[in-house]
């Protein structure tokens, strides 16, 4: 009977690209509308869709050997827990999300130690408490299930809530007056199963492919034939991971070159390197890059 590795994926707003960044690391994976357990087309896992507040916690006990949540969520159990990489995507955009502190425009509010013995609305009780300890203040936090936004100022003097943009806080008049955690997912371990040898280097070749992936967003590479005298010149222009490979073309005189750049200086680059003689400039995507 061949071995498994249990694995949890958050459901909810990461689920998407989540499944979407499995892909480009080659493990597809198949859901339903209503599926807790999808499907992949690698037989060694199993695959458990949870909610990502409860995604360490099962990690913790021990139900599950690995998952993918946000760090937020992993901290009361990160004791616990093997932290194997930083995975940094998030729900709508490339930026991480921030845990922040916010009240309306025109809140007396100014500093976190103006809520004492005020009231606070969010999901992350565990989150806004321990921030509170840190920061020496006490005020009443109540467990919010969701539209917090319209909790302020008739229900609550503010809330703790999640954002990647903030443009939702601008939309609904509210100001953030601290950021109390920003967060990216992260590829974690029970410690059980970190100790069984299949399911380590399991976890690992995964973690190699999801980060090769990051590592390979924004990026292209880029070919060009060059005339070699113009090199030096094209050196100067040219940005790259760990320089360009440069090989000899059987034409005389001429070089091949081959080179990883972002993706956002290609539209610039691309007519000064024609400008210095290249030739056969050829710019194609990246899915993966191992460092």
């Amino acid at each position: 009977m061949s071995q498994k590795l249990k694995i949890a994926l958050p459901k909810g707003s990461l689920q998407e690209p989540t499944i979407k960044l499995l892909k480009q690391a080659g493990y597809n994976v198949y859901t339903s509308d209503r599926g807790l357990r999808p499907s992949s087309d690698d037989s060694e896992l199993d695959i458990y869709m949870i909610r990502a507040q409860e995604i360490g916690r099962y990690l913790e006990q021990g139900f599950i050997d690995c998952g993918i949540t946000g760090l937020d969520w992993a901290w009361e159990h990160e004791d616990a827990l093997e932290d194997l990489a930083e995975l940094p995507y998030s729900r709508a955009t490339v930026r991480p999300t921030k845990w922040v502190l916010v009240v309306p425009e025109d809140s007396p509010i100014k500093t976190v130690e103006d809520l004492e013995g005020k009231r606070i609305a969010t999901e992350g009780v565990g989150i806004t408490q321990r921030y509170l300890d840190q920061k020496g203040v006490s005020a009443k936090i109540e467990f919010s299930w969701g539209a917090t936004e319209v909790k302020v100022p008739d229900l609550v003097d503010a809330i703790v809530d999640v954002t990647e943009t903030g443009s939702s806080i601008r939309a609904n008049k509210l100001r953030i007056v601290d950021t109390l955690l920003t967060s990216f997912p992260h590829f974690y371990a029970g410690k059980e199963a970190c100790k069984n040898e299949w399911k380590r280097e399991k976890m690992e070749r995964m973690v190699l492919m999801l980060k090769a992936c990051i590592e390979a967003r924004g990026k292209v590479g880029l070919k060009l034939n060059l005339p070699e005298k113009a090199l030096p010149e094209l050196l100067e222009l040219l940005p790259s991971l760990h320089g360009p490979t440069v090989s000899h073309l059987a034409t005389e005189g001429w070089v091949a070159v081959d080179t990883i750049i972002e993706e956002k200086v290609a539209r610039s680059l691309i007519p000064d390197l024609k400008l210095v003689g290249a030739e056969g400039i050829i710019e194609y995507p990246l899915s993966k890059i191992v460092q």
